[in-house]
């Protein structure tokens, strides 16, 4: 493989968590020296979810969370005490040569300790600043503080999921936080292209809950123009087509324990060739043949074709499907899309061996690139793993400074 894309960038990463962590992440794995920078004496100031599972084994402690080896692989990470002087001066000096500051605290947090925007400008004029909270550093919600699933709430992305009659779902624990991390890398990644082409810096705002928001275009115009809501009597549910464009569109149990199937038909040929998979009558009938049909008569359609899939095998129904060119596939839980894949699981799902946790799977990036593509060979750093590689080889201080900072409390 050629030059990393990014191996020219250094990234100074008060991220955690996910939100902060996933976007950096994506940057180490194209080539970015990511250097984590954790609090060395109190337990709340280090990355959450250095203490969250899942574990392989009994073993707990701040390097054995399998959720931060996966969010931090190929990254290294430094403990650095910025209530003390020395600290903060360690801090500067690193500052001088890193290319970007990345942050998910709560708006504020930084600037509080000494290194807001105008203090990194002043320590390096073409920093780039990237602020990723749960609002925002701007507007009336700006003071709040947020978390995976209140973001996804507020935004709509939870009222957008539920069944009828049940309440609204959700999206997963970190549904957004995952989204959000990819808007952060967007804006690295076009921070960095600006100042390639005109030597300036800049700082990134970006509101988590607004990320959620953008993933809604249709619902919030069909409120912003017909005054609709998304969930409302007569509505589509569950997995069904959200604007009366296809139909059949949903998930249908099929034999055995907890199985289903996905289903679409895209247009009329799509029904014409799933009804003669079918074979039986009901589904030959001339009113299904036009989707206005279909659309009138989805209860019925849904309940029938369950009673049909019911007896089928998952697998072998889909085989037969895309043989007969309908869109379906067996919905896999996360064990079987990687356990049945040897490419997937060798490709996006690589392997590394952690010092305490041993060998493990992380996520890779889901993309290739023919010249530059992205590697993860090293594991999560455990607590203050590179400290002696930053403030000493990078830094130039000698061991007796660094051992002097450890009784200290500096790092």
């Amino acid at each position: 493989m050629g030059v990393a894309a990014l191996g020219d960038i250094r990234i100074c990463d008060f991220g955690g968590q996910l939100a902060g962590a996933g976007a950096t992440k994506i940057l180490a794995a194209f080539g970015a020296e990511v250097i984590r920078i954790e609090d060395p004496v109190t337990e709340g100031r280090w990355d959450a979810m250095r203490s969250v599972g899942p574990y392989i084994d009994d073993r707990r402690g701040v390097d054995m969370g399998g959720g931060f080896n996966n969010h931090n692989v190929g990254k290294l990470a430094v403990t650095l005490n910025l209530r003390t002087d020395t600290g903060r001066q360690l801090l500067c000096e690193l500052l001088t040569m890193c290319d970007v500051v990345t942050e998910n605290f709560a708006p504020g947090k930084l600037a509080a300790l000494g290194f807001g925007y105008d203090e990194l400008r002043a320590i390096r004029p073409d920093i780039i600043y990237i602020a990723n909270s749960g609002f925002g550093a701007h507007g009336p919600y700006r003071d709040f503080k947020t978390w995976g699933p209140i973001v996804q709430a507020i935004s709509g992305l939870t009222f957008t999921a539920g069944l009828p009659d049940a309440e609204p779902a959700g999206w997963g624990f970190s549904y957004m936080d995952h989204g959000a991390a990819c808007f952060m890398t967007v804006a690295i990644l076009a921070a960095l292209h600006h100042r390639h082409r005109t030597g300036e810096g800049q700082s990134v705002d970006l509101a988590s809950t607004a990320g959620g928001l953008s993933m809604l275009p249709t619902h919030l115009l069909d409120w912003t123009v017909n005054g609709r809501s998304a969930r409302r009597p007569g509505q589509p549910a569950g997995n069904r087509a959200d604007f009366d464009e296809m139909a059949p569109h949903g998930i249908y149990r099929t034999a055995g324990d907890d199985r289903w199937i996905a289903i679409a038909c895209r247009h009329d040929a799509d029904w014409v060739a799933l009804a003669g998979e079918i074979g039986e009558a009901w589904a030959g009938q001339r009113r299904f043949a036009a989707l206005a049909g279909r659309l009138a008569a989805s209860d019925e359609i849904d309940g029938a074709i369950t009673t049909w899939t019911r007896r089928q095998d998952a697998p072998a129904l889909s085989d037969r499907l895309v043989a007969a060119r309908v869109p379906p596939s067996v919905v896999k839980s996360p064990a079987a899309r990687i356990d049945g894949d040897e490419e997937l699981r060798t490709w996006l799902f690589p392997e590394v061996t952690h010092p305490h946790i041993g060998v493990v799977r992380v996520e890779g990036v889901p993309m290739r690139l023919s010249a530059t593509d992205w590697t993860i060979s090293q594991p999560g750093p455990c607590l203050g793993q590179h400290n002696a590689l930053v403030f000493g080889h990078l830094l130039g201080h000698t061991v007796d400074e660094l051992d002097r900072w450890h009784r200290e409390g500096v790092l």
